[in-house]
């Protein structure tokens, strides 16, 4: 019998960063090491991974780092967690050059690290427990789920699928493997509950063929927006346009490296004849051929920022008209929505054909209550714990876990570190606390930015900054010039005059009146000018702008006769 304890440093209770770590006595094993985008609020931050700390303290006993998927949200933390606890990565060959590419992006050497390309026919023996995979259907190539066996039976983590029918093997779910896995027992199933907000969705993608076909045999140049996450229904378009004699030019920016790996590693195929490497726009190339596709992709906003650039003439490649025919098949990710609008009127501004796939009629990658249930059914776990959602979808996942039959002793509701403990196969105890949390990533810089810088970037963007330069010299007690007042995202006009007027007059009866003093202190001088300045912008504007008093040391001599 094994003590088995489990917890998420992430992907609880918010939409990305997951990682999920399973103890088995003295061994750690660790389920992806995702990050998630920003929330609006972060500004100037590039992503937000989780708080690795339980992992770096205990990082002689972790066994290895076991990929599902090759989303970020699932592997975009894998180089930073590898830099501190660098032990063996296991997942599918798509997965692991996705993989290479971070660990270069970081600045490391792929040499210096063990990745290992698995299968879900190969088991890995870690003492007297085993993992194993199994294929499940999702967006992109090579998803795989998760067990590992313990002699109480196996913990499962199926993140990221649904059990929609596909004919290629890469997209392919292996039922056979799932079964044998259910019929060896199993202790506890992590499932993901994105999906379960899906209703009404379709089970394919007939909806989308006919769309698409329809619009390439009546349309002259179409240029289509996708996300790059989305390969397995970017490979359906392109099959579509190639149906219907098109040539084909995929672009993107950043997201590109996931297009460029699955080109590269023949998991996204177009015929020779087919792919056009779109030249840079001049007087003799228009890029303009009635016979032409375009594919954008990219990560959030990037699609729309993509499509706004062509719409305003600023993109090298394309420049879009009244002639072309835009399709919207991947709409607005949270947050993005003012970029998505504004550059979807720019493109009606210039008389575009525009064409949004709804939601609805497309087939989503996630696991619906359905699909769920059938998973429930084929392994038959003691306990069930909603993974990889906010709160309101492991909500959610805990109605179809009820309504399958499961009791409420057996649907276990977790948060970001709560871990749970299971003795000789049966959850004991309550939960304890580990220590979890976000690490902000801003450029090349993880984790040294703090709520300070957030605050103050926050107050720059809503409103602004004040600089107050004075040039003194403190041996005469002079202001040899200025103040200056400098205001950055404020007010203009009127407004602006009577501020800097103001602000004028008290920022030089703050410093005459600190001259009477003896002796200079810079720091307090600075702190008074800062209080007075903020009392008197908050009287006037009901603002609370950043405030820089400068003071500039200078020495005046007196002229000499």
């Amino acid at each position: 019998m094994s003590n088995i304890k489990i917890c998420a440093l992430g992907g609880l209770g918010e939409n990305g960063k997951n990682i999920y770590v399973v103890e088995v006595d003295d061994k750690i094993f660790v389920l992806d090491a995702g990050l998630k985008h920003p929330s609006f609020d972060l500004y100037g931050i590039d992503a937000v991974i989780p708080d690795i700390s339980y992992l770096k303290e205990n990082k002689s006993r972790v066994q290895g780092i076991f990929l599902s998927h090759g989303h970020d949200d699932h592997i975009g933390a894998i180089a930073e967690l590898l830099r501190y606890v660098p032990v063996g990565v296991y997942g599918s060959k798509f997965t692991m050059a996705l993989v290479e590419v971070a660990i270069l992006e970081a600045g490391l050497n792929v040499s210096d690290y063990r990745l290992y390309r698995t299968s879900d026919d190969r088991v890995m023996k870690f003492g007297n427990v085993s993992v194993s995979f199994f294929s499940l259907n999702h967006s992109i190539p090579e998803s795989l789920g998760i067990a590992v066996q313990t002699s109480d039976g196996a913990i499962v983590y199926a993140p990221d699928f649904t059990f929609a029918s596909s004919t290629d093997p890469k997209y392919r779910t292996n039922f056979g493997k799932i079964s044998d896995i259910g019929q060896s027992g199993v202790l506890a199933l992590l499932s993901e509950s994105l999906g379960t907000t899906n209703i009404s969705r379709v089970s394919n993608d007939y909806a989308l063929t006919h769309a698409v076909t329809d619009i390439l045999q009546n349309s002259k140049r179409v240029i289509f927006s996708m996300f790059s996450n989305e390969l397995q229904r970017i490979q359906k378009v392109i099959n579509i346009c190639v149906q219907q004699n098109r040539r084909v030019a995929i672009i993107g920016k950043r997201a590109q490296k996931t297009i460029n790996v699955a080109m590269n590693n023949d998991y996204l195929k177009i015929p020779a004849d087919k792919l056009v490497n779109l030249k840079y726009i001049n007087d003799e190339v228009t890029n303009e051929n009635d016979d032409l596709a375009v594919i954008i992709t990219g990560a959030r906003h990037e699609p729309y920022y993509t499509l706004q650039r062509m719409a305003m003439g600023n993109d090298r490649l394309v420049k879009i008209t009244e002639k072309d025919h835009i399709v919207i098949v991947s709409q607005a990710a949270t947050g993005t929505e003012l970029l998505a609008s504004h550059s979807i009127g720019l493109l009606h501004r210039l008389g575009a054909t525009i064409t949004t796939i709804p939601k609805e009629q497309l087939q989503s990658s996630h696991a619906d209550s359905e699909d769920l249930k059938m998973l429930y059914e084929m392994l038959k776990p003691k306990y069930i714990i909603p993974a990889c959602g906010e709160y309101r979808h492991q909500f959610m996942q805990k109605n179809v876990a009820l309504e399958a039959g499961y009791g409420e002793d057996k649907i276990l509701m977790l948060d970001n570190g709560d871990m749970i403990t299971f003795q000789n196969g049966v959850q004991t105890g309550g939960k304890t606390k580990i220590s979890v949390g976000d690490v902000l990533i801003d450029g090349s810089i993880v984790g040294d930015i703090n709520e300070v810088v957030i605050k103050d970037r926050g107050l720059l963007g809503s409103d602004g900054v004040i600089m107050v330069v004075t040039s003194l010299d403190p041996r005469t007690k002079l202001i040899v010039a200025g103040p200056k007042v400098v205001l950055r995202g404020f007010f203009v006009g009127e407004t602006a005059i009577d501020v800097v007027n103001s602000l004028t007059e008290i920022s030089e009866d703050v410093i005459e009146k600190y001259f009477s003093k003896k002796r200079v202190d810079w720091n307090e001088l600075k702190n008074l000018l800062k209080d007075a300045i903020s009392s008197e912008i908050f009287h006037l504007t009901k603002k609370n702008p950043i405030i820089m008093p400068v003071l500039i040391d200078v020495e005046t001599r007196k002229e000499q006769k």
